[in-house]
């Protein structure tokens, strides 16, 4: 009995314990097989120590993934926290039409980005899609939306934004709503116009909520894999072949089982730096906002 309250702390961190060891296990592993020429043609695998990195690192392929995969990141990203920051704003004041509005913006996270990518790409289509039909009196019709390099990307970028802008949106009314109010009477009292108030007050003090949404959706465009395959394949050509889809195509259809796990290693410290970097900002973001609100 004088045990149990001892023991309390260990069973309390268990589940994160167990957790962890998931997560690190099948990691680790991956770093061992990377240090290997694994492949369906080598079952019996010779060491190769960072061969399969320095490889991954002197390919022109891998450098044109990783454009892509930039590219693709800073646009979806852009676009949704623009967008989500605007439909917040509008969402925020209280009326009838933006609280129905509020319970119909979670519709597209509701569906699974592959779901949601397929549906596009019928929408999309030349001569049958939804899309071209309503252009069509307007000029705009017949447009191949994924037949071009560009058109591809683009149209990757607008599905994604599509699903995702409402996680934008949502995390910013939640921030709204979170403000403190005696800025904002003060500055009303002072006699600051709506434009004032928005630059001086509400937007530095949203910040941090801002940032958060943008450090969630930056890390995950990064490893984006199912909306770009659903849609594209990676194509035309290899357009649209980020660095998870050619991860993909060289560890499943070719079978190189120790290169691809490289392509995805190497993924993994770009999202890490690139998280470490957003969250000292954040960090700062957050002080400036406090020294506004104070």
């Amino acid at each position: 009995m004088r045990a149990r309250p001892a023991l309390r702390p260990y069973l309390l961190i268990l589940p994160a314990l167990l957790l962890t060891c998931g997560i690190l296990y099948p990691f680790g592993l991956g770093l061992y097989y990377t240090l290997f020429d694994f492949s369906a043609a080598k079952p019996r695998p010779d060491l190769v120590r960072l061969h399969n990195y320095e490889t991954v690192l002197t390919q022109d392929a891998f450098w044109h993934s990783a454009w892509v995969t930039v590219l693709y990141a800073v646009g979806a990203a852009g676009v949704e926290t623009v967008l989500g920051v605007a439909v917040a704003l509008l969402l925020h004041r209280s009326s009838l039409a933006g609280r129905v509005l509020e319970k119909i913006l979670i519709l597209p996270l509701m569906i699974a980005p592959v779901i949601a990518a397929i549906m596009w790409k019928l929408m999309l289509q030349p001569s049958v899609g939804v899309i071209n039909h309503l252009l069509e009196p307007f000029g705009l019709g017949g447009v191949q939306w994924t037949d071009t390099p560009a058109g591809a990307l683009l149209s990757s970028i607008a599905v994604d934004v599509w699903v995702y802008t409402p996680f934008v949106a949502i995390l910013a009314l939640a921030g709204l709503r979170s403000l403190p109010l005696s800025p904002f009477e003060a500055a009303q009292v002072d006699g600051a116009g709506p434009w004032y108030t928005f630059r001086r007050l509400t937007l530095p003090m949203l910040w941090p909520y801002v940032m958060v949404a943008v450090i969630f959706r930056f890390m995950d465009s990064l490893k984006v894999f199912d909306i770009i395959y659903a849609l594209t394949e990676g194509g035309p050509g290899d357009s649209t072949v980020v660095l998870q889809i050619r991860a993909y195509l060289e560890a499943i259809r070719f079978q190189r089982y120790s290169f691809g796990i490289s392509y995805t290693i190497v993924l993994w410290a770009v999202v890490y730096l690139a998280a470490m970097v957003l969250v000292r900002h954040l960090g700062r973001i957050q002080r400036k906002a406090a020294e506004v609100s104070a």
